[in-house]
Order: C-alpha cells, then sequence, then structure tokens
C-alpha cells in the first residue's frame, strides 16, 4: 500500500508507505525501566494489589496498573490517551507484555478498588517508597497543601460545589497533599469532595501521614498556609512535638493585636519585623505570633494583607512553635512556596486532575497512582545521579524520548536507539548510574499508632 503527501516549504512529493519494524517514539523509556527493574516495582506491585482475575485469558492486573503508571509518564492525560500504547510493539516488547492493555480495562481495574482495597495497596506502597527516602541529619520539612480538581458533568461522587476560583460555581474535588520538601517526596495524599473546607479531617490525614512515616527521620518542620489554622491541628502538632509555622488567619483579635506592636525591628528600609503572643477564643494557651511589616512601594507589588489603621504597610502573621528569630521563621515559611510547583506538576505534567471515574474510590485510587508515579520519577532522578530535581515533563522530553527500532537477533533483544535524538550516548550515563546505585532500606519500623 502506497500514498503520496508533500513537504510544506519545497512542495516535493513523499512517497508514503507501511512497514512491519516494531519502532517506538520512546526508546528513551528503557532508562526508566532499569529503574524500575533495579528497585522491584513489579514484584512489589503483585505483593500488594487486592485485586485478582479469575479469567486465565485476563491480562494479570499487575501488568494493567503498571501499563497505567507507563502510560501517564509517557504523556497520557486522560484514560483514552492510554491507548497510543497499544500499538507500540517496540514498548510491549521492553516490558514483557504480549498485550497492552485497553483504556477500558484499565479503567475496569480501578473501578475495582473499594475503600479496603485502597488502604491495602497503597499505605504498603508508600512504606516501601519511604525505605528508599535519603537520610537528613537536619530532618525534613513537611508541607501541606490542598488544590483543586475541576470536574465537568454531573456523575462523579464527590464532584461538589466549593472553592473554585478560576471556576467558580462549578463541581470539583479538593484533596489534600502532604508533601516532604527536600525530598520531593509526596508522604501522603486524599481525595476529597469539592466542598470540602481546607483545613477539613487535616488533622486525620496528618495522623495517617505520620503512622505511614513511623521513626523514619526527624521532621523538623510542618508547615501551612492560612486555610490550616485551626486549634485542633496545632494542639495536635504540639502534643506530637513537631514545631510548625502556619500562616494566621486574621481574624479580629489577631488584627488588634498586631496593630497593638510597638517594637518592630528593621531589616531593612522597606521590611520589619514584630512579634507577640495571643490566646484566641477556645485555645488552651497562647502561642507566638511573628508579624513581617511591609512597606507599600508603587515599584513593586507588596505581599500580604493591608490593616486599615496602618494603611501604609501590609502585613505577614505566623503563628509558630519555633523560637527562632522571626526573620529566619520567615525565610523557612517562603520555601513552602515550592510546593506550588509540585502541584502544578501533578496537574500540567502527570494530568492528576484528569482521570476521574463515576466512584470515588475508583478516583482517589488513580489520584493515589498518580502521586506513586510521581515518587517513582523523583527518585529515578537521585538513581541516575541528575543533579536537581526535574519536572516530569523535562523528563519525558529529554530521557523518554527518543526514536527507537526492537529487533530479535537469535536470542538476543536489541533496541537500537536513534542518534538523533542523543541515543545511547546521551543515556548510558544513566543507566550505568542506576546500576551502580545502591540504595538505602530502612529496617521495618513500628509505625506510629494513630490515635
Amino acid at each position: 500500500m502506497e500514498a503520496e503527501g508533500t513537504r510544506i516549504f519545497d512542495g516535493r512529493k513523499i512517497v508514503l508507505k507501511e512497514t512491519e519494524r516494531a519502532l517506538t517514539p520512546l526508546g528513551g523509556m528503557v532508562v526508566f525501566l532499569e529503574f524500575l527493574n533495579k528497585i522491584g516495582l513489579v514484584k512489589k506491585v503483585i505483593e500488594c494489589i487486592p485485586v485478582q482475575h479469575r479469567s486465565p485469558n485476563s491480562i494479570p492486573p499487575a501488568q494493567t496498573y503498571i501499563a497505567f503508571l507507563i502510560s501517564v509518564a509517557a504523556g497520557a492525560r486522560r484514560f483514552a490517551h492510554t491507548g497510543w500504547l497499544r500499538g507500540d510493539r517496540a514498548l510491549h516488547g521492553l516490558l514483557g507484555m504480549d498485550r497492552f492493555p485497553s483504556d477500558d480495562t484499565i479503567r475496569n481495574l480501578f473501578l475495582r478498588f473499594g475503600m479496603g482495597e485502597v488502604q491495602r495497596f497503597f499505605e504498603p506502597m508508600t512504606e516501601w517508597m519511604m525505605e528508599r527516602l535519603p537520610k537528613r541529619a537536619e530532618g525534613h520539612s513537611l508541607d501541606l497543601d490542598s488544590t483543586v480538581f475541576e470536574r465537568h458533568g454531573q456523575q462523579q461522587e464527590g464532584a461538589k460545589k466549593g472553592y473554585n476560583p478560576r471556576r467558580p460555581g462549578r463541581l470539583s474535588h479538593h484533596p489534600l497533599l502532604a508533601v516532604l520538601a527536600e525530598s520531593h517526596f509526596i508522604m501522603h495524599g486524599w481525595m476529597r469532595s469539592g466542598n470540602s473546607g481546607t483545613g477539613r479531617g487535616v488533622t486525620e490525614f496528618l495522623k495517617e501521614a505520620l503512622a505511614l512515616w513511623g521513626e523514619r527521620g526527624r521532621l523538623r518542620v510542618v508547615r501551612a498556609d492560612a486555610g490550616f489554622f485551626d486549634n485542633e491541628l496545632l494542639a495536635f502538632l504540639e502534643e506530637r512535638h513537631l514545631p510548625y509555622i502556619v500562616v494566621a488567619r486574621l481574624t479580629k483579635c489577631v488584627k488588634r493585636e498586631v496593630t497593638r506592636i510597638v517594637e518592630w525591628r528593621d531589616l531593612d528600609e522597606d521590611y520589619a519585623v514584630g512579634e507577640c503572643a495571643i490566646k484566641l477564643m477556645g485555645w488552651s494557651q497562647p502561642r507566638r505570633f511573628v508579624v513581617v511589616r511591609e512597606r507599600i512601594r508603587e515599584s513593586k507589588a507588596s505581599v500580604g494583607k493591608k490593616l486599615i489603621d496602618l494603611p501604609e504597610y501590609t502585613f505577614r502573621v505566623l503563628v509558630t512553635s519555633l523560637s527562632a528569630q522571626p526573620e529566619d521563621i520567615w525565610r523557612d515559611y517562603n520555601h513552602r512556596a515550592d510546593m506550588e510547583n509540585r502541584i502544578a506538576e501533578l496537574k500540567h505534567d502527570l494530568g492528576a486532575d484528569r482521570f476521574c471515574l463515576r466512584d470515588f474510590h475508583a478516583t482517589d485510587a488513580v489520584f493515589r497512582s498518580v502521586l506513586l508515579l510521581f515518587n517513582l520519577l523523583s527518585e529515578f532522578r537521585r538513581a541516575s545521579s541528575i543533579p536537581q530535581h526535574k519536572e516530569p515533563a523535562t523528563l519525558r522530553s529529554t530521557v523518554f524520548l527518543c526514536g527507537a527500532e526492537l529487533k530479535h537477533e537469535g536470542n538476543d533483544i536489541i533496541l537500537s536507539l536513534s542518534t538523533g535524538w542523543g541515543g545511547l550516548k546521551r543515556r548510558i550515563a544513566l543507566i550505568d548510574s542506576i546500576l551502580a546505585w545502591v540504595f538505602p532500606v530502612s529496617p521495618k519500623l513500628a509505625p506510629a499508632t494513630v490515635m
């Protein structure tokens, strides 16, 4: 079979033909697959996955699950996009799969997940991932945040009207996330209904996260925005002896106390810091509030809130259990802004907000699977000695994307990477680093008891 095309710049004819050769645009995925083989992902998924098929003709659930992860890593942002890889025989050969699941097969796998299946699968998988986290003598920073996943249609369980700044009044889910900042590791995630407030259920959420964490390392600080300014959370953190920095909600009482501060220490001509102790209604004790005052300028937009009594300044107010200097508290909290990048990567690079099913727990299972993939990609970067954090889309374009041909010669399986895409030369150092990588495996520790 032949056809003709035309080059767009010079008008010359192109003869179009077919080929039976196993070609793939994702030849560089072999580097990521070598990493997955190194850590034993397939074995762990087979061990933990709670879904079993009775039919001898069905694709094993572990293969279907990993096919979904590979599809998202390759760029799929909807279930229908996973069908892109069904015709990629070269990639099937790299995976060792005779058949690649359809999008319906992948959907049906997640629809088998109820609340119990989600817990039985993702808890041991998360603990398994945590075992290989690099140790930090100074401890980890744990950042809390929530985001909005917009939904379309009326049939998704848990999709409710709630806080949605981009499209007010539309249905959404409102997931909750806990991230270890320095390691770029998502410790825990909850899918929640769209009408949930930012801090709703955060104490129970944090109890689950800490139970998964166990005694694997010191958490040096917990950071959160004003949506988590809640006495129950602060009291829980104090009970667990976890230092915290949380943005204070500017209630009437907080505003009044801020305006009463008389001792301001100038950091420069525009910034000053002060502090006070405030005991709000319902609190058993006063807590330390750190205040950053910024002079309003025409040349630069000021960050913070204005107070009627002091219109020439904006204020940022933080409640903390740390004893450090106010400016150090402020600078420490500012590092939490990097969490917005993690959320953007989940949405824009891995399509975390695009995979949705009618059943709530199935949607939660897909969401947590994307979180698992994010952590795998973050660990892949460390194992392959890539010097700094790379967005998933950057890994996709610089490592995974490479034209290649798969063929068999005798008993050998040969993958030929195109030199025009950097070929093996660009990727051999990554493979060598993975093969030489010795990852730390912490002993199995008794998890903290969830009270």
